[in-house]
């Protein structure tokens, strides 16, 4: 018990004592609750651990009430309860996939001490909502240390614990003004972790969704502090292989930064295109779809900027062998406010991702692109027929020079490999004594490079 506090007996019933014990017995509940059982053994002290449950119920319930006053010696209490229970060490991972967090094949593990862990997080947040909660006192338990453990949990392989930490640390970032910059640095230095080193964390999802918010409500004009985040830890964000877990949250944030300022738009393709996946289709899908959500917002400055990079990537799409990319490359074309930028520079664009076209129409094995690719190329005669016939004229010339120098190769390597065989002869006849040098011209060889 705190000092000057009432000593009253935890097993009472709030019911069951006067007003003025009704604190006391608050406090001592609490540290009632400070004892940890091992959960995994159902058997083990299970007439204690209902004990604690039905006290953690109480605790609950008495806050809910507006009973309780949250004097120094109650926030103090409750704050170690709080951490007595949640913050612990999880057991190292021993799964075999190398993804880093859960993915669609694996099942989520549920930890056996939920049944209190779900209370004791009940109680933490109706602390932290508590309208008549003084902040000034209540920071000094709720103190950078305190969010340090709070935002290791999020690390936990319960899904559940996650989407509870997910509310509290954002109740805790909107009513606790003084800790933003710190919690904000915090999952930075989470993301540069995770990004960088270990590729193995299972709550970015929810840290992006409460980021997801918060940058909502970024003031204008934006920080330094702020794009830096996008820059450092957004965009690499899109570097590790399980991407797909957490893309759709990742996609809201950067789509945010945009919607704050469209000068953004030019350097978040550039990270884009950096971290573009080359032989993984499923997360080149991904990239295509959050591409179209940020050309949707980009202003035709910003556009101009990225478009040259940006459609020697998207001819290389429309060419994929994999059919998906490429008909979700070729479906971009139907966007309207894209197909207005690429109109409105078509003698830039044309020339990038005509000789893709081409080479579709002729090649590609799918159906559905070569029906793609004949509707973009009708859509690019009717928006500049003069322009498609000059596209036209080069594709064809570069694919002469190709053959040519295709042809030169392949006629090279048939002196080659007559001369090697000539030598073979020529070695065979005086008695395989040694190797033969096989003198090559030197004309010869500049045609073969």
């Amino acid at each position: 018990m705190s000092a000057g506090v009432e000593a009253v007996d935890p097993c009472l019933s709030f019911k069951d004592v006067s007003n003025t014990q009704k604190q006391s017995l608050f406090i001592s509940k609490l540290n009632l609750c400070c004892k940890i059982y091992d959960m995994s053994d159902p058997d083990k002290s299970s007439s204690e651990q209902d004990l604690k449950r039905q006290t953690l119920l109480e605790l609950v319930d008495f806050v809910s009430s507006g009973s309780v006053k949250f004097t120094e010696p109650a926030i103090a209490a409750l704050c170690k309860m709080c951490a007595t229970n949640l913050f612990r060490v999880f057991p190292p991972k021993f799964r075999t996939s190398t993804a880093g967090g859960e993915t669609e094949d694996e099942e989520p593990m549920f930890d056996p001490a939920w049944s209190h862990l779900q209370v004791v997080y009940d109680l933490l947040l109706q602390f932290i909502n508590f309208n008549s909660l003084d902040v000034k006192v209540a920071k000094a338990h709720i103190d950078h240390a305190f969010i340090l453990r709070l935002l290791d949990l999020f690390d936990s392989e319960d899904p559940r614990e996650r989407d509870c930490l997910k509310t509290i640390l954002h109740r805790i970032y909107g009513k606790f003004m003084v800790h933003r910059p710190f919690i904000r640095k915090s999952v930075s230095n989470i993301i540069y972790r995770f990004v960088f080193e270990t590729e193995r964390h299972n709550g970015i999802a929810e840290m992006l969704e409460i980021f997801g918010s918060v940058i909502s409500g970024f003031a204008l004009p934006l920080k330094e502090e702020h794009k830096i985040f996008l820059w450092r830890a957004l965009i690499p964000l899109h570097k590790p292989k399980s991407v797909g877990i957490y893309h759709q949250q990742l996609t809201y944030c950067v789509v945010q930064f945009i919607d704050k300022d469209q000068r953004l738009a030019s350097s978040v393709i550039k990270g884009l295109l950096k971290y573009w996946p080359v032989t993984n289709s499923q997360k080149e899908l991904m990239f295509i779809s959050e591409l179209e959500e940020i050309l949707e917002m980009t202003s035709m400055a910003e556009f101009q900027k990225i478009m040259v990079p940006l459609f020697r990537r998207m001819a290389k799409c429309l060419n994929s062998s994999h059919y998906q990319v490429a008909e979700r490359a070729h479906l971009l074309w139907n966007n309207e406010h894209i197909l207005n930028l690429i109109t409105q520079n078509r003698q830039v664009i044309l020339p990038l991702v005509f000789s893709a076209i081409v080479h579709n129409a002729q090649s590609h094995w799918n159906q559905a692109v070569l029906n793609l690719t004949q509707n973009i190329r009708k859509m690019l005669s009717q928006m500049d027929e003069e322009l498609v016939v000059a596209c036209q004229r080069r594709t064809e010339e570069e694919d002469s020079v190709a053959s040519a120098a295709a042809e030169r190769r392949r006629v090279t390597w048939e002196r080659l490999e007559a001369a090697a065989a000539a030598a073979s002869v020529q070695s065979s006849s005086m008695g395989g004594g040694g190797d033969v040098l096989v003198p090559v011209k030197s004309a010869t060889c500049s045609v073969a490079c």
